[in-house]
């Protein structure tokens, strides 16, 4: 379905009972809604499902021009106003999970809960020339040039031989994403810094993240533990940067725990 919102046209579906609280999932880079088919069941049985694919990817608007993670956390507010939901357990992975930071600081009343998968709090310096190569990259040479890069820290290389058929549809994700989507989400992750303001964030956070996550590491989650009251983080062990899909059990069984207490 297509809702418009905050100037663009948003592709989203929302499945599940109707009375239900909802739970709103936002997708990474060169992803799009379909990164959490392993989740969908699991929660549609306790709750609405609200999943959408973000500015620049899948079939919502791709403008071609720099995005900023406010702009990009605006767009999911506005679609909770389009569809007359007045707020959500908001779930992220990597991109998801930095817009969703910004959408409890910014629209706080909106985000009953905060599900931070695989992301960061800050982009450090010295990766901002990498971000733009990879800018340069697409625009020169389309989506491909950064297929094989991108699935190498996505997904480990046993999890790929042993699910081919998953990771070729990850891979084919990445390969029809709008290159201007791209490059705009891309300038959004390099000015991403809110370490010194997500201590006010005041609601319920739970963290996850792979073992051995190469793109978004450990690190960067304890960071965000260490900063926000309260927060709880979950380590999933051997799980690449996807770790919803690579410990989907797992996964699911922390966050179900995890909301069932909001």
């Amino acid at each position: 379905m297509q809702a418009e919102a905050n100037g663009i046209n948003i592709h989203y579906q929302l499945t599940g009972p109707a009375s239900a609280p909802v739970v709103m999932l936002s997708h990474c880079l060169a992803g799009t809604m379909g990164i959490w088919d392993d989740q969908i069941k699991t929660l549609e049985q306790q709750y609405q499902v609200l999943r959408y694919d973000l500015r620049g990817h899948g079939a919502t608007s791709a403008p071609d021009n720099d995005y900023s993670m406010e702009m990009l956390a605006s767009d999911a507010a506005a679609l909770l106003d389009a569809l007359e939901i007045p707020g959500a357990h908001f779930m992220g992975i990597s991109l998801g999970g930095m817009l969703g930071q910004n959408m409890a600081l910014l629209y706080p009343e909106k985000v009953s809960s905060l599900i931070l998968c695989d992301t960061a709090c800050k982009i450090p310096q010295e990766t901002h020339q990498d971000w733009e190569e990879r800018i340069a990259a697409a625009r020169r040479h389309g989506m491909a040039a950064l297929a094989d890069g991108t699935m190498q820290r996505w997904l480990s290389p046993e999890f790929q031989k042993a699910h081919p058929d998953i990771a070729e549809k990850i891979r084919n994700m990445i390969l029809a994403t709008p290159v201007a989507g791209f490059a705009g989400c891309c300038r959004a992750i390099r000015n991403f810094d809110i370490k010194n303001k997500i201590g006010r964030i005041s609601v319920p956070v739970l963290i996850l993240v792979g073992e051995n996550d190469p793109g978004t590491p450990v690190e960067m989650s304890q960071e965000i533990r260490d900063a926000i009251s309260g927060a709880e983080m979950v380590t999933l062990p051997q799980a690449f940067h996807l770790s919803n899909i690579e410990a989907a059990e797992p996964f699911n069984q922390t966050i179900t725990g995890f909301l069932a207490k909001q």
